[in-house]
């Protein structure tokens, strides 16, 4: 690949891997949401902050773990993307039937005032603590394809850099959608956002699935 097309290639990948790890209204987002209601909105964005630095160290431990095996990810990529298609379709129906308030502490609740580094610290232990969310970055650097041996590994840096980018991105939006719409903004907003994000995965989801069975039959 060229320089940009391969600095292209990671790069808006890395931002919707980043936006689409963070988008799922868990745990940590209900805290997010809560601190920005309550505490304004730099107070909830420093949570997002510290919850995308969390999804970072998941993505480079799994980008590294998916580096000793680029020679089976190679002849096997098309496999891949269907395990990883699968994965999503999981993770859709999850967010489908999963209610965003149920399993939110209730200690979350009773935070009070702390600094932006403890409210970063926060955020980034509350989902470091779910290393459940390995399996939906496994799903989204197959589905697209994020990990491949004619990149070079400086392009990843970009790449892990646009997708800590891509989950500040969300987490800017949610905290600037949250605060201007504070009057109107309860649970039941919470599951239609969970919807619309099942609905997003699921596309891609379908998507890697029709390339994969394309790629079997070609080959």
């Amino acid at each position: 690949m060229l320089f940009f097309d391969s600095l292209f290639y990671v790069l808006w990948r890395g931002i919707a891997i980043g936006i689409l790890i963070s988008a799922p209204m868990g745990p940590v987002g209900i805290l997010c949401i809560q601190r920005t209601l309550y505490k304004g909105r730099k107070t909830g964005l420093y949570t997002g902050i510290g919850a995308a630095l969390s999804d970072l160290i998941y993505c480079i431990l799994t980008g590294f773990g998916l580096s000793f095996i680029e020679e089976f990810l190679e002849r096997n990529q098309n496999v891949i993307q269907l395990v990883g298609s699968v994965v999503l379709i999981a993770f859709a129906i999850y967010l489908f039937k999963k209610n965003p308030a149920a399993t939110l502490k209730s200690q979350s609740e009773e935070i009070s005032h702390v600094s932006p580094h403890k409210n970063i610290l926060g955020g980034f232990l509350f989902t470091f603590s779910n290393p459940l969310i390995l399996f939906l970055i496994i799903g989204l650097f197959a589905r697209f394809n994020f990990s491949i041996p004619e990149i070079s590994f400086y392009y990843y840096i970009a790449g892990y850099l646009a997708i800590f980018a891509g989950a500040i991105l969300w987490w800017e939006f949610v905290t600037f959608s949250v605060n201007k719409l504070r009057a109107h903004f309860n649970v039941r907003s919470m599951w239609l956002i969970n919807r619309i994000i099942g609905v997003v995965i699921l596309l891609f989801a379908f998507v890697g699935i029709y390339t994969g069975i394309s790629n079997l039959v070609q080959g």
